[in-house]
């Protein structure tokens, strides 16, 4: 129920957002699945400029709580690769947030579905600008969901994205969520990466 009345709210503010806006952008929906080599892997799911070609994917495509272990869906600008060395993300970083075993359940479609909102409405005001996609991992150990950026030291944009997706999110102040460099990121030496930022 709070789902339909949460689509039904967006829904509304998109249409409108998406009638008035003839710059609006084109999204790519991409659908990793493992088997061969990262980028052999990736496959484009669909295009979408207008939010009823959103919805219309999006109530017929499988949830990540669905995906078999070791798949991602991205959802990216046109043009923009879900992959570091892409030209707009190699400066870039993303706000990560790992959810645990048991959010799998409970949390992990609803985070992803705000999360999607949030791209496609450009919730974060001209910090939008500064957003290249979001990503979101399905793991044995507990699943991820990233928002990426295009430049890791426009702080002041990075934060707006943080705190703005976090309250969307409604987690709780006392939990952080962090944000790392893909710079940091592709070249740990352990298990995890240091934020940079944390909200």
């Amino acid at each position: 129920m709070v789902f339909h009345w949460l689509a039904g709210q967006y829904e509304s503010s998109l249409h409108e957002y998406y009638m008035n806006d003839p710059k609006r952008p084109v999204l790519t929906v991409l659908i990793y699945v493992p088997s061969k080599s990262w980028t052999e892997n990736l496959r484009l799911i669909s295009k979408f400029d207008t939010v009823e070609d959103f919805w219309a994917l999006y109530n017929h495509i499988q949830q990540p709580s669905k995906l078999g272990f070791g798949c991602d869906y991205c959802l990216f600008k046109d043009g923009i690769k879900p992959m570091w060395e892409d030209d707009r993300n190699k400066l870039g970083g993303r706000w990560l947030m790992t959810l645990s075993k048991q959010q799998r359940h409970n949390d992990l479609d609803r985070y992803w579905m705000e999360t999607l909102l949030c791209l496609i409405g450009e919730s974060f005001d001209e910090a939008s600008e500064d957003v290249c996609g979001a990503v979101v991992n399905v793991r044995p150990k507990g699943d991820k969901i990233s928002i990426w950026t295009g430049n890791c030291q426009n702080r002041d944009a990075i934060m707006t994205i943080g705190q703005q997706y976090k309250e969307r999110l409604s987690i709780p102040i006392k939990t952080l969520i962090g944000y790392q460099s893909h710079d940091d990121t592709s070249s740990k030496s352990g298990s995890t990466t240091k934020n940079m930022y944390s909200v």
